[in-house]
């Protein structure tokens, strides 16, 4: 059991966690181990996300919630994958007398469970996911209790997305790089053969699409072997975008 005095805590501000931690791994387990901290009745908590549409536990505390999501994960079913995917909270007072989740409830009291609480994570982005929080007790978590965990779970939504955005971000960067590195090869190419055949700009780069089609290559392929034929070595590469200081 927690202190009394925990139901006086009050969550921490997303962008305090963000900073005190180097990765998103970091931050949900910094934000479970406050949760369970801040809940008299949790002794322990797992975080679900699903990533290629299989649920995965990426952060726990308590010892119990790795082998609990487990169970879940290989039936297929259970509290959090619920709460995961009908967005709503599924609450359980009482595990002894459960009978949904097929071998699920047993395993839990063998493993001193009797209650658990799953919030589903706010979804913001592409992840789903649930916050499951485990009692020893029975009729461990009140509607107080639900309504801080809930805060919580909003934290984790923020923060997934957040990390989402930053690998968008990075995604879209590397895209780019690769985009202008290609133009300028393209561009290069259509220079050589101007200059070669005297003739116009579209000319040139209808002359690269034909080859390209011919040859079954990308067109970035195609005047990169044309420019090293000519010059001897490959083609300069465009330095890579660095954002402004």
């Amino acid at each position: 059991m927690r202190p009394q005095g925990a139901e006086n805590h009050r969550v921490m501000p997303m962008v305090d966690w963000l900073l005190e931690t180097a990765s998103l791994r970091d931050f949900l387990q910094h934000l479970v181990d406050d949760a369970v901290r801040a809940v008299p009745g949790a002794d322990g908590c797992g975080v679900t996300l699903q990533r290629r549409h299989r649920p995965l536990t990426v952060v726990s505390t308590g010892g119990v919630a790795d082998k609990l999501d487990e169970r879940q994960y290989g039936q297929d079913d259970g509290p959090c994958l619920q709460a995961m995917r009908t967005g709503h909270v599924v609450r359980v007072a009482d595990l002894l007398g459960e009978d949904r989740w097929g071998t699920y409830p047993s395993l839990a009291v063998s493993l001193g469970i009797r209650s658990s609480l799953s919030l589903p994570i706010p979804v913001r982005a592409h992840t789903a996911g649930a916050l499951n929080f485990y009692g020893a007790g029975p009729h461990a978590f009140t509607h107080r209790d639900e309504r801080v965990l809930a805060q919580f779970a909003a934290q984790a939504g923020g923060g997934i997305a957040l990390a989402q955005r930053l690998a968008d971000a990075e995604d879209f960067t590397r895209d780019l790089q690769t985009a202008l590195r290609s133009r300028a090869v393209i561009d290069q190419a259509i220079g050589a053969i101007m200059q070669q055949r005297r003739c116009s700009a579209d000319q040139a780069f209808a002359v690269l699409r034909t080859l390209s089609q011919q040859t079954n290559r990308k067109l970035r392929e195609v005047c990169a072997r044309l420019l090293t034929d000519l010059g001897g070595q490959p083609p300069e590469q465009q330095p890579p975008l660095r954002p402004r200081p």
